[in-house]
């Protein structure tokens, strides 16, 4: 925007240093018909319209070389402007691209928890209802995890190593006994891998 607003405002000084170009070469085309045409004959007069038309002819001079500076500036904030534009358009194109694979990812996320939460309430329906409102308190409580695998003496939740003492408890509780994790409460998942 800053480099925009300063190539316009370039155009608008070239404009008019043009114009004060403009102007003072008509001025001078004029006093040289003038002197030209033999319509003065006074010498005083004569000398005066010289002097003036070398006058116009340095103030020409002084003005173009402000016209050829100001060109020069404005050039280079259109250079300026044409590489921030193409920065963002780079810039543009890689958000939307950013924006198309983030739209497809959560397509594809909800797809997937669409399918998860049938698959969920499938399993949940051959769950006792005591079991199930206990899982989901403590998932509530517990940062999403309600039930965690119990691996070589190890709760997979907290990480925390059972003692002795628990891992003989839960060795002799019965295959559809609850057992919970002493460290975090959390329901431990006994499997062959359990080291019981």
């Amino acid at each position: 925007m800053a480099a925009q607003t300063e190539e316009s405002d370039t155009a608008r000084e070239q404009t008019k240093a043009e114009q004060d170009v403009d102007q003072v070469r008509q001025r001078a085309v004029r006093d040289q018909q003038r002197l030209d045409s033999g319509a003065i004959t006074s010498p005083k007069d004569l000398e005066n319209l010289q002097h003036e038309i070398a006058s116009l002819a340095k103030r020409q001079g002084d003005l173009e070389d402000v016209v050829l500076e100001v060109m020069e500036r404005r050039e280079s904030a259109q250079e300026r402007v044409a590489e921030l534009t193409e920065r963002v358009g780079s810039v543009q194109s890689k958000i939307d691209d950013a924006t198309a694979r983030r739209d497809a990812a959560f397509e594809s996320l909800d797809g997937e928890a669409a399918t998860v939460t049938k698959e969920r309430e499938v399993i949940a329906g051959a769950i006792p209802a005591d079991l199930l409102k206990l899982y989901d308190k403590l998932r509530e409580q517990q940062g999403g995890i309600g039930a965690a695998k119990l691996y070589q003496r190890t709760c997979q939740g907290c990480r925390q190593e059972l003692s002795i003492t628990d891992i003989n408890e839960i060795r002799a509780a019965a295959p559809d006994t609850v057992v919970r994790c002493e460290n975090c409460r959390r329901i431990l998942v006994r499997t062959a891998e359990s080291g019981l």
